[in-house]
């Protein structure tokens, strides 16, 4: 409200609409820009660091290894952004086993972010029992019109409703869901991995310089003539006059794998205990929000995960989501 204040209107509105433009309607800003970081950090270290580590003979299954990484990782960003979130009908869920005996068709499955349309809204919502707090029966999706399953929620990004909604990503451009659950996780640590390989190859390279050098050994005088050992400041000030693209390059890849790492844990944990981001979220919230219909007003509502059943078949769930026929076995 101070902000409005000062802010002219129409500056406002236009800044309102640029933020509804990135983060709530479907654009692939965030995969070109995504796309282009990544071009940026190999095309130098192509350009210089793999160059200079060759001449310092450096094994070459070390160099290539970011390289490998970096396959498997666009192959997961591909899957992730070119999901079709579109139609998943009860046919397709029923006949997934029998087209598993094409690889090609269990990544075309996997990829798929799990719709919940008219057509597979009856089957859906037997895959997933409601825990009658987070998730209540008989709850109907206004935009959408159709019967909400447990574990899902209408996405306002891509217009429709995604079982086991996670949430949408930006960078992929594409709602996370039931069925590219997986390969987004996998996405995350191949990315992570990545970021990790190029920035200790590059690391590496820089210390080798500097005992090639023999400089930390040495001493330098100051503004006032006065002789100095040679400090850790002293180095990296000394490294970035050499190689100025190289440590920058590898202050934004260590940045970046600082901060993928901390979310890869916490998608992790998740997959570990069969919780979703948006449930994570929801259940976090969860004391303050109102009494429901289904629960008395003299107790306090209580969540509890009743999805989890152990790590292992959480983390096997995620890779391979269950479906109707699989929930009547049971």
């Amino acid at each position: 409200q101070v902000l409005s204040l000062v802010i002219p209107s129409q500056l406002q509105r236009v800044t309102h609409q640029a933020l509804h433009r990135l983060f709530h309607t479907r654009s692939c800003l965030f995969v070109v820009l995504h796309v282009a970081l990544q071009a940026a950090v190999f095309g130098e270290y192509t350009w210089e660091v793999f160059v200079y580590c060759w001449e310092l003979q450096f094994h070459l299954l070390l160099l290539l290894l970011p390289y490998l990484l970096l396959a498997g990782n666009l192959g997961c960003f591909l899957l992730c952004s070119r999901a079709n979130p579109g139609k998943v009908t009860p046919v397709l869920f029923e006949n997934r086993k029998k087209c598993c005996k094409s690889h090609f068709l269990v990544l075309f499955l996997v990829s798929l972010a799990g719709t919940v349309t008219k057509s597979n809204a009856a089957s859906l919502v037997k895959v997933y029992a409601y825990d009658g707090v987070l998730f209540q029966r008989g709850l109907v999706c206004p935009t959408c019109t159709v019967e909400k399953p447990a574990r899902s929620k209408h996405c306002s990004v891509c217009r429709t409703c995604v079982h086991r909604f996670d949430h949408h990503c930006v960078w992929v451009n594409n709602c996370i869901g039931a069925s590219n659950a997986g390969v987004f996780l996998l996405y995350l640590l191949s990315l992570t991995a990545t970021a990790g390989a190029v920035a200790a190859v590059t690391a590496a390279f820089l210390i080798q310089v500097l005992l090639l050098s023999n400089i930390m050994h040495g001493t330098y005088l100051d503004a006032q003539g006065q002789e100095h050992p040679v400090e850790i400041p002293f180095l990296v000030q000394h490294l970035f006059l050499t190689f100025p693209r190289i440590v920058f390059m590898l202050g934004f890849v260590i940045l970046l794998t600082l901060i993928l790492g901390g979310y890869c844990s916490f998608s992790l944990y998740l997959a570990l205990t069969n919780q979703t981001t948006n449930e994570w979220c929801k259940s976090r919230r969860f004391g303050g929000s109102p009494q429901l219909p289904s629960q008395p007003h003299h107790r306090p509502l209580i969540y509890k995960n009743i999805y989890s059943k152990g790590i292992w078949r959480n983390l096997k769930e995620i890779f391979n989501p269950p479906t109707v026929s699989e929930r009547k076995k049971k």
